[in-house]
């Protein structure tokens, strides 16, 4: 298991800002970001119509799966994978190594315009995602700063 994916409310506003215009870019119908435990981090578009919670656990099985294809290939990783249905197809992407970037998509788009507005999101995501990562790990860092170990004595002793 990979560690819990500590957010802040800037990196969030960022990271929210690349996703809703990759959906608008790639014209695609829905665009989700996801850790490798399966917890969504943000999604655009008609995220509201599915069952994300579901969704983004398959797609973080189905990348641990492809990993160790890898592994037994002998390969690091596979960074990328698509899939076509008839109405609706899925690209699966990495972003740095802990984030999976889903992007759902019709036949209002082409895999080939997916992929390369996905390119220029993961160059923009990824440095996001390792400032995070660097400040998550500094002492005294908090996704929570305004909660004092008071407050939650508190909220315990009433």
């Amino acid at each position: 298991m990979n560690p819990q994916l500590v957010m802040f409310e800037e990196e969030l506003k960022q990271i929210q800002k690349i996703v809703d215009r990759l959906l608008q870019d790639s014209r695609s119908r829905t665009i989700l970001l996801i850790d490798k435990n399966g917890s969504l981090v943000a999604a655009s578009g008609s995220a509201s119509e599915l069952d994300t919670t579901s969704l983004s656990s398959l797609v973080a099985g189905n990348v641990a799966a492809t990993g160790g294809i890898a592994k037994l290939l002998q390969e690091d990783e596979f960074t990328g994978q698509f899939h076509e249905g008839k109405g609706m197809s899925i690209n699966l992407s990495l972003v740095g190594r802990r984030i999976i970037l889903v992007v759902l998509f019709d036949k209002n788009t082409t895999p080939g315009l997916v992929r390369l507005r996905v390119k220029r999101a993961q160059d923009e995501l990824v440095p996001i995602f390792e400032a995070l990562a660097i400040k998550s790990s500094q002492p005294g860092s908090s996704a929570l700063p305004e909660i004092t170990d008071q407050d939650i004595d508190d909220l315990f002793n009433d």
